[in-house]
């Protein structure tokens, strides 16, 4: 894989708003998470052209958000990208997307959620890319989080310790406090204590794959398109899924899961982790889950392979940061993962 340089403190980050204009919108969170960004992890910030253009220009033009992602790979004085927050159309800037400058200029490129699409196709093209926290929704809330998130993003971009042992955060929440109130602003809502931790459904044995997935339902936006990877691209990948804040129904992400089957993709991998689905009921897990193992297990017959649930990332928070195109390790006897190499050249 084609893997970027190591971040540090001091580094130039470049803002990007590939997604929706949500930091026209609510200015506060957004400079919040900047100030974040600066305070605690040291980081200098770029702001892109198209980072607080209002919604309805950014949806107008998909080729002026993947020009900035192009721009920035292109200035070697930046050292990384953020996204400030997800959206629901992102797939449409792909066709801008300079591929060939980027994979030549390989530099960390980091979110969630919509930004599945672009983090998942650079992927495939052989660059590393970082499913991790956007400004918006994860770091500006950094001080109301666990102690452990920000350890977890200093260690991870900042040091050389690899392999890294990834561990369930104390706590867990499904969002955020209203960010029209400034009050409360950039604290977290409906907060649980993570006593259980992620938990493997089954697995025959450890197995080890390279990352490669985000958002289920964006990954449904580009599928059967010239994006989408070729069949021989799964073999030996650990596919990672989550949900979104619209909350499918459990057995609406059986439907989407099920196709991964019938393409041939769960006889072909090394494994499966869920992230935790957000605003869904104990019940509804439970739901979800059976689910899960029903396609994967019975219906197409990959029981032996590790699939774990309620990982620390996506919707939820806090997030860790899982790099596309790393290899990591599944242990259901350990209860563990492990990322095995450094996604950082």
């Amino acid at each position: 894989m084609i893997k970027p340089k190591r971040l540090k403190p001091g580094s130039r980050i470049a803002i990007i708003s590939p997604s929706s204009g949500l930091p026209f919108l609510f200015p506060d969170i957004y400079e919040l998470g900047l100030r974040q960004l600066k305070e605690l992890l040291g980081l200098e910030i770029v702001e892109m052209p198209t980072a607080r253009m209002s919604p309805e220009e950014l949806y107008r033009n998909p080729k002026l958000r993947a020009d900035d992602i192009n721009r920035c790979f292109a200035d070697d004085s930046i050292d990384g990208i953020i996204t400030s927050i997800g959206g629901y159309e992102s797939v449409r800037i792909l066709p801008y997307l300079d591929t060939e400058l980027i994979v030549s200029h390989p530099k960390l490129i980091m979110g969630f959620s919509d930004a599945s699409t672009f983090l998942c196709y650079l992927n495939q093209l052989g660059m590393v890319t970082f499913y991790g926290p956007s400004v918006m929704a994860g770091l500006a809330q950094m001080t109301h989080q666990p102690k452990e998130f920000v350890q977890h993003l200093q260690s991870f971009l900042f040091s050389g310790d690899f392999p890294y042992a990834y561990t369930p955060y104390p706590r867990w929440a499904n969002g955020y406090q209203d960010w029209s109130i400034l009050e409360t602003l950039g604290e977290l809502r409906d907060v649980h204590d993570n006593e259980d931790g992620w938990r493997f459904l089954q697995g025959g044995a450890i197995e080890e794959g390279y990352l490669w997935g985000g958002c289920i339902e964006v990954l449904e936006f580009f599928k059967s398109t010239d994006y989408w990877p070729d069949p021989a691209f799964w073999r030996d990948k650990i596919l990672l899924f989550e949900t979104s804040e619209e909350k499918p129904l459990p057995m609406q992400v059986g439907y989407m899961l099920r196709n991964y089957g019938m393409q041939g993709i769960l006889g072909q991998v090394k494994g499966v982790m869920f992230g935790r689905a957000k605003d869904y009921t104990p019940q509804q897990k439970q739901e979800l889950n059976k689910i899960i193992q029903d396609v994967i297990a019975f219906e197409f017959g990959a029981d032996l392979i590790p699939v774990v649930v309620d990982v620390d990332f996506g919707h939820t928070d806090p997030k860790l940061i899982l790099p596309l195109g790393a290899r990591v390790q599944l242990d259901p006897f350990a209860n563990a993962i492990t990322l095995l190499e450094s996604p950082f050249a």
